[in-house]
């Protein structure tokens, strides 16, 4: 992707559309699909809507039995699966089992994530923000390329944020090894990486039909913020002082339903045929960042580099192998 296509498309859908509203009149019967995190806030939308266009979706889930809850009152052919995105051992075994299927996979979403955790660690030390966001979400990708090659025309959405606004990824100590951490710049650096991952999937797997675009999903109130104290979303200014929320952010912020709506949006769309690599939200093509863009919006420069997105492949699959 070059930085001149980084920009909209004027879809005819915007920031409140919903999930089901970009998906009606699209069937999607016969396709497969696997949406990580699918069983709370946004993800479970996203698979509330692709199930309602007749896909059959597939819910990997650290905890079975609540995802199994959660999904119970949605109609459609919806399975869930045990994965621990922290866990490699975990993903491998889910990927292995999923193409061991023969099923083909039509859409994948990598959309379970963690946000400005307290300093964690998993595998073999990784910071656990770039670790689950991004090296376990790539971990699956690469072991469900099979099925992906498949499909002949396969999606791949990485979720992505305007977090990555924040920080490009720290490329000499990802893991704050050598620096002290930050729940903000790791967050910031993992949801770069998404959308870096998402560019350099695009540009090395187009020649079998698979496509990849990362999307910001837009501000929601999910469990993702469960590790934020009413005090510190005070500071952030999507609460007040006392608890509830300013008329500013509920006028700002989307439902669940519309926090899904890019994803979907990418993941099914006709409009984005012929494209691929691009930074999405408010279901468009995002803007590149002009000095009048809004400290929230539009995609920065780092995220369209192909010579960072190459980068960051190369460091991510010596991980894996050390993983």
């Amino acid at each position: 992707m070059s930085a001149q296509n980084q920009k909209k498309i004027q879809s005819g859908f915007g920031a409140k559309s919903t999930a089901a509203e970009v998906v009606s009149g699209i069937d999607l019967t016969g396709r497969h699909a696997i949406v990580t995190g699918g069983y709370s806030g946004i993800g479970l939308e996203t698979v509330r809507a692709l199930a309602g266009a007749g896909a059959s979706v597939t819910v990997p889930a650290r905890r079975v039995d609540v995802a199994e809850r959660a999904l119970a009152d949605i109609a459609g052919d919806i399975s869930v699966s045990s994965m621990d995105l922290g866990d490699l051992k975990s993903v491998r075994a889910f990927a292995d089992e999923y193409v061991s299927s023969g099923r083909p996979l039509d859409i994948l979403i990598n959309n379970a994530g963690i946000m400005a955790c307290p300093e964690t660690r998993v595998g073999p030390g990784w910071e656990s923000q770039f670790g689950v966001n991004h090296l376990g979400h790539m971990a699956l990708t690469l072991g469900l390329l099979p099925a992906l090659k498949k499909s002949g025309s396969a999606r791949l959405v990485a979720l992505a944020s305007t977090a990555h606004i924040m920080s490009d990824v720290h490329w000499d100590d990802p893991h704050f090894t050598a620096h002290d951490y930050d729940k903000w710049q790791a967050y910031g650096q993992a949801k770069s990486a998404n959308a870096l991952f998402a560019l350099g999937a695009d540009r090395k797997w187009d020649e079998y039909g698979i496509t990849a675009f990362s999307v910001h999903p837009g501000g929601i109130f999910t469990p993702l913020q469960r590790h934020l104290t009413d005090e510190e979303m005070a500071v952030l200014g999507w609460k007040n002082p006392d608890g509830t929320i300013p008329e500013r952010i509920k006028a700002m912020f989307k439902t669940p339903e519309q926090g899904a709506a890019t994803a979907t949006w990418a993941a099914t769309s006709p409009l984005l045929e012929g494209r691929g690599g691009e930074y999405c939200e408010d279901c468009d093509i995002a803007d590149l960042v002009t000095a009048d863009s809004q400290r929230w919006e539009h995609a920065r420069e780092w995220i369209t580099d192909e010579a960072k997105a190459e980068r960051l492949w190369k460091m991510s699959e010596a991980m894996l192998a050390e993983g």
